[in-house]
């Protein structure tokens, strides 16, 4: 094994063999933290965007938050029943894509496709960096780095997800279950104290009055439809993460969509407790956050101050546990971990959808295949490096990021439901048991009234955010629907040229012309010479070029003493080039006739160490790729082993060998099957 090896073994662990494929199944206990921790960590700062916005009001403005809220959870509710009838409908993986993909044609598929896409790579840029801030309640000197601690975050969870989506969930899973008691004890405890026990609890942030901005301090007319539009739009963040679930089915156990549906209810439950738990402590401890950067500040007895703040979250957390300082530091470092995890849910779908896609012609065919580990991992380091270079841009803010945040996933969910509703009405034109009809119309109900919601929910997002930052994703969104258009019609098109044509396949070359390539007089070039000779070609000769008169001389005269039974040309050049004569001589040999064929042979070293490649056959490298664009001419590489390549050989012998005696994978051992 070599070094380059080793370190990708220790990065994302040992071979599967694709008969292992069942074993990185999920159960529900696994698939939960998988696939839902975007969702459910999205109450750490969906909250947050909620009261950012009320804040451009003023103090006034919060009051607000709870009708927000409520109209957040009631969307969310609609849309888990919704996804529920998709998970059991097309439980192949596909999700949105195929839903709209089946039922209303390619180019609806393309528009989910390329939304999807785009509000993944956003959800793990918004997780991330929602979790550096948080961070920087325990860890101040994060301040002014957050981009690039974010980043580097982002490469820790892409060398998780390589190793698959099974040691992905094992990892995660103790911290999102971790998220989940250490939010609700706190939202618990905080009610209790305050409903039952009659105790006073006071944010940090209570005694502040807020200075707003002036259009939106009116709370009338306009100002306050569009301020309760963009609070709503902000905090609708909090559905991100329930589509994934319908596109990664196939990772579940069996039943798998009974698994997947079950596995949908309980995100949807925890998510809307925990949501409406946190706005309702904010309302009663009297928690605020304001939008500096719109030009909202603290005041106190009516004179502005600069009074740095923290996260809804961070401030509940020392609040209710004023006397426990353990809770707060638990709290913290929860929501902190799941919001940098939360990304998994990303690293699970986005590469799934891709292989799709790639699947069907839209996307390069290199993300359709599995890695080493049974995960996607050109899909995964696509992502990675997508959502790295977005947080490094934009400083890992939360506020700007979310301004392109949730257009993405909302498109998908209207298009989607539009898609199930035609799927509803093809079933029930065809079926006539009675008690699956009146199942079907339940379902296609339930997708009415998600259609409802999630396409108001549409205008409302991009009424509000459009102008703020949503357009880049509107505009990311077109351009990745025009590339994939562009890679499927290339596809086709190299299909079309590729095809095969019965009466060609029976065509031989009338006339085939060998050529050798000598660069220099030694084994190599005469086990070229030998090679060709075996070819039985029309004519055979051997080409070198004048480069350097000495060295042309020296192989001139080499050649008369072997006298190999083949011409030697030489053929002149006056600029020292090497590969722009050689490719204009046998750009030359080629008649016209598409029965024509030249051979070119081109001796190259193997060697075992990778340190020796750049010090051999780069020539030869450039002449082949020249020579690959001349139709009618072939390029054969006669190898010759030098003695490092023994070396790499018996590595390569070794590792095979390990490989062969290891327990499941898939080869036999003294007539049994070791995977059995």
């Amino acid at each position: 094994m070599n070094l380059a090896e080793a370190a990708k073994r220790l990065l994302v662990g040992r071979k599967l063999a694709s008969t292992q494929l069942g074993e990185t199944l999920l159960p529900k206990r696994i698939a939960l933290p998988v696939f839902a921790s975007d969702a459910l960590s999205s109450v750490a700062y969906a909250p947050d965007e909620i009261l950012l916005t009320l804040s451009l009001a003023g103090l006034a403005g919060f009051a607000f938050s709870w009708p927000v809220a409520l109209a957040v959870i009631v969307v969310m509710f609609v849309v888990v029943l919704s996804y529920r009838q998709t998970v059991h409908a097309y439980p192949s993986g596909g999700g949105d894509y195929e839903v709209a993909t089946v039922n209303l044609g390619r180019n609806a598929g393309l528009t989910v496709a390329s939304a999807l896409l785009v509000d993944y790579v956003l959800t793990v840029a918004v997780s991330v960096s929602s979790g550096v801030q948080n961070a920087r309640a325990l860890f101040p000197f994060i301040a002014g780095h957050e981009g690039w601690v974010a980043a580097a975050l982002i490469l820790v969870l892409m060398g998780i997800n390589l190793r698959g989506a099974r040691e992905s969930g094992r990892v995660f899973a103790i911290p999102t279950y971790g998220f989940m008691i250490a939010v609700i004890a706190m939202i618990v405890t905080g009610l209790v104290r305050i409903l039952v026990m009659g105790e006073r609890l006071t944010a940090p942030t209570a005694g502040y009055e807020v200075i707003g901005v002036p259009f939106y301090e009116q709370l009338a007319g306009f100002a306050l439809v569009a301020l309760l539009a963009r609070a709503f739009s902000s905090g609708s963040a909090a559905l991100t993460g329930v589509e994934a679930i319908s596109n990664g089915v196939p990772a579940f156990r069996e039943p798998k969509s009974r698994n997947a549906a079950t596995t949908l209810a309980l995100l949807g439950a925890v998510a809307i407790f925990m949501l409406a738990g946190i706005i309702a402590l904010a309302n009663l401890t009297g928690a605020k956050m304001i939008d500096e950067r719109a030009g909202v500040t603290f005041a106190l007895h009516g004179v502005p101050i600069a009074e740095p703040h923290e996260t809804v979250i961070a401030q509940l957390a020392v609040t209710v546990f004023d006397g426990f300082p353990a809770g707060f530091v638990l709290v913290i470092i929860m929501t902190m971990v799941i919001l940098f995890l939360a990304a998994n849910t990303a690293f699970n779908g986005f590469p799934v959808l891709a292989s799709i896609l790639a699947r069907d012609g839209y996307l390069p065919r290199a993300l359709y295949t599995r890695g080493d580990r049974l995960a996607y991992s050109n899909g995964i380091i696509v992502l990675a490096l997508a959502a790295a270079g977005l947080v490094v841009a934009f400083n890992a803010s939360v506020t700007a990021l979310i301004q392109l945040y949730v257009v993405g996933v909302f498109v998908s969910f209207t298009v989607s439901q539009i898609g199930m509703l035609r799927h509803w009405t093809r079933q029930l034109a065809s079926e006539k048991d009675a008690s699956i009809r009146a199942r079907m119309r339940r379902a296609r109900t339930i997708n009415a009234v998600g259609l409802t919601f999630t396409a108001t929910v549409l205008v409302i997002v991009l009424a509000s955010k459009l102008l703020y930052g949503a357009y880049l994703a509107v505009l990311a969104m077109a351009v990745l629907f025009a590339m994939m258009h562009s890679i499927a019609g290339h596809y086709d098109k190299v299909a079309r040229e590729t095809a095969i044509v019965p009466e060609e396949t029976s065509l031989l070359p009338s006339r085939t012309r060998a050529v050798i390539l000598v660069l220099e007089v030694n084994k190599p070039a005469m086990r070229a010479v030998n090679f060709a000779r075996a070819s039985r070609a029309t004519s055979i000769e051997a080409v070198t070029v004048a480069a350097d008169d000495e060295a042309t001389a020296a192989i001139v005269g080499q050649w008369a003493t072997l006298q190999p039974a083949v011409p030697l040309r030489v053929i002149a050049s006056p600029y020292r080039e090497l590969t722009t004569p050689f490719v204009k001589y046998v750009k030359g040999l080629l008649s016209g006739n598409p029965r024509d064929a030249v051979m070119v042979y081109i001796p190259e070293l193997v060697v075992g160490h990778w340190w020796e490649r750049p010090l051999h056959n780069q020539t030869a490298l450039f002449i082949k790729a020249r020579l690959a664009f001349l139709p009618g001419v072939i390029t054969t590489a006669v190898p010759f082993q030098l003695a490092s390549s023994q070396h790499a050989l018996e590595r390569a012998v070794r590792t095979d060998s390990a490989a062969w005696r290891r327990p499941g994978t898939g080869t036999v051992h003294s007539g049994e099957h070791l995977n059995e």
